[in-house]
């Protein structure tokens, strides 16, 4: 009989991600004494990191389907520079640190490298910020979607360049304000229309497996790295990972902003196979893209007191809404 942990100050029905008053296969892998700690204590990420959450959880959860048989590749990026100061680190993998724009293919390299010496069983990991994977590392990425190489590649989008200063990305969001698209002019922040979708850039390629998680919900995100790990070939997951600085939020914030930007319809939750939906995660309670908008600095010149940009806020509505018809994210009756 396995023994059990209880814990009075837990509650059920709650967002609680550790709670170890739930049946032990509801539970999160941080609510076991045996994860792995993938990144322990010591970094040096800002408060409230999206990413370092998101991150910690990913790895917890691949080290958990692989027995702790995995390898990790890193791009150049926030999480590699705030994790690994030389001469620390505060990763407990086994952890390579690529360039900003190659990880796809060193990760590759190691993939070859392990079947070459019969380690089938030591899986290969390779992680990113947005800029190293949807910008600087796009073409090494689609390469290893082309061969079908047996990595998973995780992507965690904070939608800017935040290590280097807050500049614009290919996955930063129409009409925000960042370094390099300065909220000044007849259209502030940055330009609608440019920008790449890069899940359903993968789902183009028609790789085994593609899905999108938030911080927000991570027990779903566990469940999509752990099917992942359990699958051959190239696979992606997109990770929304809030950023305090570069968002211009409170660090409190960090989850609430991402279950909103779920809630609103502007990141869905989907999962892929070989290019075709295969599950998505509904909305259960639909909020106006303006609840999402409205805490982060990065908006504030379309919320300007008296002068709220209506235009501009309805067409970032309409993307929400094309989300939702998209991949049917609300119940019939809620659209």
């Amino acid at each position: 009989m396995t023994e059990t942990q209880k814990v009075r100050f837990y509650q059920t029905g709650t967002h609680t991600v550790g709670n170890r008053l739930m049946e032990a296969e509801s539970r999160t892998v941080q609510a076991s004494p045996e994860r792995s700690n993938a990144i322990t204590s010591g970094h040096r990420a800002c408060q409230g990191c999206g990413e370092a959450l998101g991150a910690r959880y990913a790895l917890d959860a691949a080290m958990r389907a692989t027995g702790g048989r995995m390898v990790a590749v890193n791009a150049t990026g926030c999480l590699e520079v705030f994790t690994t100061p030389y001469p620390e680190t505060s990763w407990q993998v086994a952890w390579l640190h690529s360039l900003f724009g190659n990880a796809p293919a060193v990760a590759t390299g190691v993939a070859a490298a392990l079947r070459v010496t019969g380690q089938h069983d030591v899986r290969v990991v390779a992680q990113g910020g947005d800029g190293g994977t949807t910008d600087i590392g796009f073409g090494c990425l689609s390469g290893l979607f082309e061969r079908n190489d047996d990595v998973l590649y995780i992507c965690y989008d904070n939608e800017a360049y935040m290590n280097t200063g807050v500049q614009r990305s290919s996955a930063t969001p129409a009409f925000a304000r960042t370094a390099t698209t300065p909220a000044t002019g007849p259209h502030p922040g940055n330009v609608a229309g440019t920008g790449k979708n890069l899940p359903r850039i993968a789902m183009a390629h028609e790789i085994p497996y593609v899905g999108t998680a938030s911080v927000a919900d991570l027990h779903d995100l566990e469940a999509k790295v752990t099917r992942a790990m359990a699958i051959g070939g190239a696979r992606y997951i997109h990770i929304h990972v809030p950023c305090p600085l570069g968002w211009g939020a409170a660090a409190h914030d960090t989850i609430r902003l991402a279950r909103l930007a779920v809630e609103s319809g502007l990141f869905p939750l989907i999962e892929a196979e070989h290019g075709e939906v295969t599950a998505v995660k509904p909305i259960r309670r639909r909020v106006p893209v303006e609840d999402y908008l409205r805490p982060q600095k990065r908006f504030a010149h379309l919320f300007r007191p008296g002068h709220e940009d209506r235009a501009t806020l309805a067409a970032i509505q309409a993307t929400a809404d094309a989300n939702i018809r998209r991949y049917g994210l609300c119940p019939e009756g809620q659209e």
